[in-house]
């Protein structure tokens, strides 16, 4: 693992990781419900591994506000994943979906890297937390 790279190898692309996180997933919420993640923990015979997707309602805006809200959220994640490959163990895995909460086009015409931040650093917090008590 690069420290701060996201490659293909790192990211959910299977109908059937989907439907397992969305499945048995336990969803948060960050402090002002702007974030939401669902994630699921695994424990396997590898190594430490964590998976990623970036998800967008169509609901949300129009596809270039949803494409700007997944590149931000990527790249929140790309410069912390370090928070969360730091508290796993080997034979563990970890899927996480990162999606907006209640962030949409018509509240957040315009938005940018400082708005997320203080949401996706509580939201980590919060996932790792759940997974100490796991």
């Amino acid at each position: 693992m690069k420290t701060y790279s996201l490659s293909k190898k790192e990211r959910i692309k299977s109908k059937k990781e989907f439907e397992l996180v969305f499945s048995s997933g336990i969803v948060l919420y960050s402090g002002n419900n702007l974030l939401r993640s669902v994630h699921s923990f695994i424990k396997t015979g590898e190594g430490k591994e964590v998976k990623v997707a970036f998800a967008v309602s169509r609901k949300a805006g129009k596809a270039y506000w949803r494409n700007r809200v997944k590149r931000l959220l990527r790249e929140l994640y790309r410069m912390n994943k370090h928070q969360i490959y730091d508290i796993l163990n080997e034979g563990e895995k970890l899927l996480i979906v990162f999606s907006p909460g209640k962030i949409n086009q018509k509240k957040y015409a315009k938005i940018y890297l400082n708005d997320l931040k203080s949401e996706f650093d509580n939201l980590l917090g919060l996932i790792k937390s759940n997974l100490n008590n796991a």
